[in-house]
């Protein structure tokens, strides 16, 4: 009996007398490659189609010959195979089900790798975007199983690295792959996960930065906007004439929705992937400063504002000419922005979500060792107009006032802000043990690699000193709900690492003196710490132990505060002195350095990387949840471009 042999969907003989044969699905392929409605002359044309097996290497085959103009003569049919696709897995049949799957996500591949029509590529987005969030947890998505054991990824990948696919679809793109990295991501080997981390590929990795960061700054944007509506409008008059009592209330009207989708393919990418690192440092103009056409939109927004996706892609170097008068930006100086925006009101869950997540972020980057070093960068010099929430009690700087500084000193400006700014009732304990966390990490690099980083450490030391007053003025209300002393003892210890480790990163000798100057200074505060810790840490309570931690932890600053107190009341009564200026005192500190005795405190310039799995998988879920149940919703909005789509392919319903 002759050998049979199959090959790209022939069944051919071992003898060369007789013509190879087809299988009867690739004949049926074959129609559906023609012009002619394909079940005009055979009604169940369809209900056949998803009885017989898939032949992946023929469908593959005959999707990628086709150039733009032959797909454009067949789009009704292939709209009509997707069309009986998606009815398909509605069925109960499980033959159909899997065979409608596989023909589905076989032409969602081949035609996103395409040439073809962008339309198309978008329709193909769309769709798997709404398979994916079919469900609101997508871990329950069983449809995902097929697409991990049958990879998009290299699909998403030849979007973003390619410009013109990239201005049109690198959003939807991006989302996506976000999305898909989640999929049961603690359970079992994830393939995007695995394939994300080792991209190197740098015309990839850009594009996925240049998507980012253009729907940051689009968010970014639209808060500009708001803010000067309503610094110009009624209510800016209004607030002139009655004075500034209703601050706050201006500030929270003015919110524009966050973008969680975005921010989670950010910290993916930061998070899996050391190249994308680099990524972050890419200067490209500042796009608030260069215009660019944009395609008409629709007078009202048909989707919340800061979820829609960027209309061009703006900051390609090869598409926009670099000026030397514009100031130029990169990626992370935009999350920063960004960041500074959505960290103003965290009493939003979605921007509480957003803020922590900026904050896990920022961990990740204050971790990395490439990270850290053009943060530091003392020729890498930008001006970060970070938005600063409008206080009673501060002007709004100026933003020509700025300083060039290396971008470490906007990463610290954002950390000193929050702690300023939400010293409130509803205590979010969990960010300011985040931010600070970010600031030791920050300071174990420039110890580590004697970094003198000139910046005002004097705002940081004032903060951190108002936070344990607060802390301390609130002990009773906040006990109640967290254990203070784990943030308490970080505050402390941070001053640890300015005493003992101060020398070696701190710009001048006199910061180190104005270091001892601001301790002395505030010492009441330190002495109401330690008669805090002291008498919960000798009761039986629950709070003994931590509070025995930060009593041993407070041993270096209380032994500066007894040794040089003494020392400057002396000196102020030898020369009859009420009050002594700031310059007589560290004139004191600086004669008394060598009579000084401090214990040597292990650890300090060590801490726990950031994990995920353990610590955040909580988060995480809940997180993915909203963005699932997000997309979904903004999806079945008719945007201008889907309206396009749909007049190009009439054929849907």
């Amino acid at each position: 009996m002759a050998q049979v042999e199959k090959r790209g969907g022939l069944l051919r003989k071992s003898s060369a007398s007789k013509k190879p044969l087809k299988e009867k699905v690739v004949l049926m392929y074959d129609e559906i490659f023609m012009t002619e409605d394909p079940s005009k002359c055979s009604p169940r044309f369809w209900e056949e189609l998803f009885l017989m097996k898939v032949n992946l290497e023929y469908l593959e085959g005959k999707l990628e010959s086709l150039d733009g103009e032959e797909l454009m003569k067949i789009k009704d049919n292939i709209n009509c195979l997707f069309q009986h696709c998606i009815q398909a897995l509605g069925e109960e049949h499980p033959i159909r089900v899997v065979n409608a799957l596989q023909n589905l996500m076989e032409s969602l591949d081949s035609l996103l790798c395409a040439e073809g029509s962008e339309s198309l590529k978008s329709l193909c987005l769309k769709l798997l975007l709404c398979l994916v969030t079919v469900t609101d947890n997508i871990s329950q998505n069983t449809i995902l199983e097929y697409v991990m054991i049958n990879s998009i990824f290299e699909a998403i990948l030849q979007i973003l690295s390619h410009p013109p696919s990239r201005r049109e679809h690198g959003y939807d793109a991006v989302v996506l792959l976000a999305l898909l990295v989640n999929y049961r991501k603690y359970e079992s080997v994830n393939p995007y996960i695995v394939k994300l981390s080792i991209v190197d590929d740098e015309a990839t990795l850009n594009g996925m930065g240049l998507v980012i960061a253009q729907a940051l700054s689009e968010y970014n944007r639209q808060y500009k906007d708001k803010e000067e509506e309503h610094q110009s409008g009624f209510f800016s008059a209004l607030t002139n004439m009655v004075g500034s009592m209703f601050i706050a209330d201006a500030h929270e009207k003015i919110s524009v929705q966050t973008n969680e989708a975005i921010l989670l393919a950010l910290y993916e990418a930061v998070h899996l992937n050391r190249n994308f690192i680099t990524v972050l440092a890419q200067s490209h103009p500042e796009m608030g400063l260069v215009t660019t056409p944009v395609s008409p939109t629709p007078t009202t927004p048909v989707t919340p504002l800061g979820t829609t996706p960027p209309s061009s892609d703006v900051i390609s170097s090869v598409e926009l000419p670099l000026d030397a008068d514009v100031q130029t930006s990169n990626l992370l100086i935009t999350f920063l922005k960004y960041s500074s925006i959505v960290m103003q009101d965290t009493k939003d869950e979605h921007r509480l979500h957003s803020g922590k997540l900026c904050l896990i972020i920022l961990t990740c980057i204050a971790e990395d060792q490439y990270a850290n070093a053009f943060l530091h960068d003392d020729n890498m010099n930008f001006r970060v107009n970070l938005h600063r929430m409008p206080m009673r009690h501060r002007k709004k700087a100026a933003d020509k006032n700025l300083p060039c500084r290396p971008l470490v000193c906007a990463v610290l400006d954002l950390m000193v802000e929050f702690i300023v700014t939400h010293m409130m009732k509803e205590f979010p304990m969990d960010l300011y043990v985040r931010c600070i966390q970010v600031v030791h990490k920050l300071l174990c690099y420039q110890k580590k690699c004697r970094v003198r980083l000139h910046y005002t450490w004097r705002e940081l030391w004032s903060a951190l000193i108002n936070l344990l007053k607060f802390l301390m003025s609130n002990e009773t209300v906040l006990l109640a709900k967290h254990n203070i002393f784990t943030l308490a003892l970080m505050i402390v210890n941070l001053f640890n690492m300015f005493i003992t480790y101060g020398d070696t990163f701190l710009p001048t000798p006199s910061s180190y003196d104005e270091l001892y100057y601001e301790i002395i200074r505030m010492h009441q505060s330190f002495d109401n710490l330690y008669s805090m810790v002291l008498r919960l840490s000798t009761n039986a309570g629950q709070w003994k132990e931590a509070a025995s931690k930060v009593t041993h932890a407070l041993v270096n600053i209380r032994a500066i505060i007894n040794h040089f107190n003494p020392k400057i009341e002396s000196y102020a009564a030898v020369n009859h002195i009420s009050q002594l200026s700031e310059e007589q005192v560290l004139e004191v500190v600086r004669a008394n350095y060598d009579t000084l005795t401090l214990k040597l405190q292990d650890g300090l310039d060590q801490y726990e990387r950031y994990s995920e799995q353990h610590k955040e998988a909580a988060f995480f879920k809940e997180l993915v949840r909203s963005i699932s149940t997000n997309v979904r919703r903004n999806l079945a909005f008719h945007t201008l471009s889907q309206e396009v789509l749909l007049k190009e392919f009439s054929t849907i319903s």
